[in-house]
């Protein structure tokens, strides 16, 4: 090992669970560094949709996704598309999530997952307060829209769901329709509004700031691509791509897509899949849209930022290796423009990023089994920043030795 002092808290992960962490943290008077190949907020996390989605708390494999699987898997550019060279490596991770969408199961996870919401939506108004980013949160609610009156009844036993939980939203047509959103397409038959939804100005902003916060606090970066991970009873090892070994009493390993990379080294096989999310983000003179659109039927939303209008979503099942097929960005943007009709497609810059997802919906929170030094916190699929600050809160409880804010039976490591 090289000469450099051992850490107190090594993260790998420069994204937004590993910001939110360091700086749950650092404010607990901890030494945290994190580690990242690229930077702070500059992967995944610099391009998402921007929405805390505190009222999304039906799990994936419920969203009438496997009703609508074998028509979206036969269209290349629908909502869900599966490269047919990745089919087999896929089957077992489709296994588990067709099993994770059985009725048996569909309490458990919708229970999970409203208490990880509310928690989330607590801690991040703290966090936004102490930190001074509370200006960046925007509270004009969503409209979810349905283009056929049988996509809004399959769409009610969801809502009711939600309603159990305390989510507030109400059912709105015709001029109530219109006014929530100027310019619609006439196709819309009817929409949901979520009064409670809010949107950040702009996530990579969001994200940049609180690490400002983090800085102030005494948290530090290293730029370093992290090859390995051991550990032991007392501390781990971290060893980089030029081969570098740097110990530290505690790791988090919130590295994304590629934590169950690191995890294998550890012992534990958790089955990660990568959701790999298209967007294009437009001037903000493109369309004056009110605030997030979510077309669900269609698999992407539309939402305002501070730095333009961004049109993403639809999922991509294909690993971490192929290149992107932006084909799918442009077919979100023909369909954006038929949505919005007078919407201007020019000028946009096209992005993808690497959600990583677990069958269930749910993250892994927790640790390693024989391993105390240890804490994971990964797999949020597209509800990482949503979760970010309720996972530093859990974070820190379990590097502290105190008896996390939440049960974390159902987000256990050893769940599979």
């Amino acid at each position: 090992m090289d000469d450099d002092a051992t850490l107190d808290v090594a993260i790998v992960g420069g994204g937004i669970i590993g910001i939110c962490a360091a700086a749950f943290l650092a404010e607990a008077g901890r030494n945290v560094t994190i580690f990242d190949r690229t930077g702070i907020c500059e992967e995944t996390s610099s391009g998402n949709a921007a929405a805390f989605a505190f009222s999304d708390v039906l799990p994936l494999a419920h969203k009438g996704m496997i009703r609508q699987l074998p028509k979206w898997l036969a269209d290349p550019l629908g909502p869900l598309s599966i490269p047919p060279a990745y089919l087999p490596k896929l089957l077992p991770w489709l296994v588990r999530f067709w099993r994770a969408g059985r009725s048996d199961r569909y309490e458990a996870g919708l229970a999970a997952q409203a208490g990880m919401m509310k928690l989330a939506e607590a801690e991040w108004m703290g966090l936004l307060d102490r930190s001074g980013t509370r200006p960046m949160l925007h509270e004009d609610g969503s409209l979810e829209l349905y283009d056929s009156e049988a996509e809004f009844k399959a769409s009610l036993p969801g809502w009711a769901a939600r309603q159990r939980f305390g989510i507030g939203f109400s059912h709105v047509e015709g001029s109530a329709l219109a006014a929530l959103q100027p310019g619609l397409s006439p196709r819309f038959v009817k929409g949901t509004f979520v009064p409670g939804w809010k949107t950040v100005a702009d996530p990579k902003l969001l994200g940049k700031a609180l690490w400002a916060y983090a800085e102030e606090l005494g948290a530090g970066f290293e730029k370093a691509r992290i090859e390995r991970v051991e550990a032991g009873q007392d501390g781990a090892i971290l060893t980089t791509a030029d081969g570098t070994r740097r110990g530290a009493k505690h790791l988090v390993i919130a590295a994304g897509a590629w934590s169950h990379l690191l995890a294998r080294h550890l012992g534990d096989g958790i089955p990660l899949e990568t959701e790999r999310g298209y967007n294009t983000t437009l001037p903000k003179t493109a369309f004056d849209v009110k605030r997030q659109l979510i077309f669900s039927g269609h698999g992407f939303v539309i939402t305002p930022l501070e730095t333009g209008l961004r049109v993403g979503g639809a999922v991509e099942l294909g690993g971490l290796e192929r290149p992107p097929n932006y084909a799918r960005s442009k077919a979100l943007l023909e369909k954006a423009q038929k949505f919005l009709p007078g919407l201007d497609p020019a000028n946009g810059r096209e992005w993808m990023g690497f959600r990583p997802s677990l069958p269930d919906s749910l993250p892994v929170i927790g640790r390693p089994q024989q391993t105390p030094s240890v804490v994971y916190g990964f797999g949020h699929g597209h509800l990482g920043l949503t979760q970010a600050a309720a996972t530093g809160r859990l974070i820190r409880e379990l590097v502290l030795g105190q008896n996390p804010s939440l049960d974390l039976g159902p987000f256990s490591p050893q769940r599979f």
